[in-house]
């Protein structure tokens, strides 16, 4: 038996819509991760982007469990002395949920070229409306909060 690698000019791409009101980060951002990456598909390759695209709305309405959203911190640096920014999340997901999102979702992908690939296939917007309608995406249910 032998095991085929997907080839680069054969790999259809699908594009799949997900909500995201009421679901929890860690779970949505995994479930997007394995998407982006392909492992869903029987053709998946580690080293050919074999993924199909997801776009995400209502990002604003997504939910962080326990105290994450008091005690959580995003932290950037400035590369000036004593420029170490940190915000919390409670702040992040009023100011640019879209940000939060893609942080979860980028973290979960392999530290790579190709992730940095992948991450261009993610689409993030707030709100029910995106650009995206040409392409017919299809709905794709991930598993809520309980």
């Amino acid at each position: 038996m032998q095991s085929t690698l997907a080839k680069k000019n054969e790999i259809s791409r699908n594009w799949y819509v997900v909500d995201a009101k009421d679901k929890v980060l860690g779970r949505l951002a995994s479930e997007i991760a394995v998407i982006l990456m392909g492992k869903n598909k029987p053709s998946y390759t580690p080293f050919v982007d074999t993924g199909d695209f997801v776009v995400v709305v209502n990002a604003e309405k997504v939910v962080l469990t326990g105290k994450k959203l008091e005690n959580k911190l995003y932290r950037h640096y400035s590369g000036y002395m004593g420029g170490l920014k940190e915000t919390a999340a409670k702040r992040m997901l009023e100011k640019k949920p879209e940000y939060l999102i893609w942080h979860a979702v980028k973290g979960m992908l392999p530290k790579n070229r190709l992730a940095r690939r992948l991450i261009t296939k993610l689409k993030i917007y707030k709100g029910q409306s995106h650009p995206h309608i040409a392409q017919k995406p299809k709905p794709l249910e991930i598993g809520g909060r309980k």
